[in-house]
């Protein structure tokens, strides 16, 4: 019997923009430059390849007005656009390399962070990006801020969960401000992490969406049940993205079907074969190029600063 996987293609509205299907591009960090003809071109190549939202890598908030302005940000914009998907980028707070806790940080510098957010945002919204997305996942600074562990801080962002909240809670503020009231905001969250579990990751979820969060993009879920852990966060109303090896079809379609998620983000398995959503709408499982979990020319290239690659490529897959 053919497997029904009508369920990844059904359209998703939001903030008055459809989504063509279930399917989501998470931010991968790729080293091919996002106002390069290589780095559009990696993009747009995602997009044709039947995606619902291309989220583009993380990129240092400091980037954002200098060495990317809206101009040359538009050709990016403009090739996810025509490769039909929407078109968002996830903003990381410093700039890549930088070594900093939340308790080095000075209040000075929070500010910084939070104008920087807003800024950022402003030149998101002029290059004509339909979504951002704070990254406040996987222990980089911002989900720093909500670990009791690694929040040292005895002012008003460090202690109890209110005041371990408040960075995201304040990021989130200023990046809805530059970025007006009209276009997706996404926050990435990890909702088990140092120090704290699913209960405190749902308390700052509810007040991510009264702040005006969109989407919640929950980063892990678990490998034992696909979207196990982004399951929770479906109960304040917005869309929840999970991820977690669901390139793999069955995973992605019981993520779906047994209401664990709204989006199932496929990372490694577009690098290996951006055309998996076409391929997998048209019954082609055995035309996919696999990803193998070898994380050679992915992690490894990363490892290296060289653009990342797949060893499965075949030259009519890039």
């Amino acid at each position: 019997m053919a497997m029904d996987t009508s369920r990844l293609f059904e359209p998703l509205a939001v903030k008055g923009r459809t989504l063509r299907n279930r399917i989501v591009m998470p931010p991968m960090v790729v080293l091919r430059g996002l106002a390069t003809p290589d780095g559009v071109e990696w993009y747009g190549r995602r997009a044709r390849g039947g995606v619902a939202l291309v989220i583009v890598e993380a990129t240092a908030v400091n980037r954002l007005g200098s060495e990317l302005t809206a101009k040359t940000l538009r050709p990016l914009v403009d090739a996810i656009h025509a490769g039909g998907a929407l078109a968002a980028i996830q903003l990381f707070p410093i700039a890549f390399g930088r070594s900093v806790s939340p308790a080095k940080l000075q209040r000075s510098e929070i500010g910084q962070i939070l104008a920087a957010y807003r800024a950022a945002a402003g030149t998101c919204a002029e290059a004509g990006l339909d979504g951002v997305e704070p990254h406040g996942a996987h222990g980089y600074l911002l989900n720093q801020f909500f670990s009791p562990v690694k929040n040292k801080r005895t002012d008003e962002f460090g202690g109890d969960l209110a005041n371990r909240m408040r960075m995201a809670l304040a990021v989130v503020e200023a990046t809805r401000q530059g970025f007006g009231p009209d276009r997706i905001l996404l926050y990435r969250h990890t909702p088990v992490g140092r120090g704290y579990g699913i209960e405190e990751s749902l308390a700052l979820a509810e007040r991510l969406v009264k702040a005006g969060v969109d989407v919640l993009d929950m980063s892990p879920s678990s490998i034992e049940a696909p979207g196990d852990r982004a399951a929770p966060f479906r109960k304040f109303g917005v869309p929840v993205i999970a991820v977690n090896q669901l390139d793999e079809v069955e995973r992605a379609l019981e993520a779906l079907q047994e209401g664990r998620a709204d989006l199932i983000a496929i990372g490694r398995g577009l690098i290996a074969d951006p055309d998996w959503p076409i391929k997998v709408k048209e019954g082609r499982f055995d035309d996919i190029v696999r990803c193998v979990r070898c994380d050679e020319k992915c992690f490894g290239n990363l490892e290296k600063g060289i653009p990342i690659e797949c060893t499965q490529w075949a030259e009519e897959t890039t």
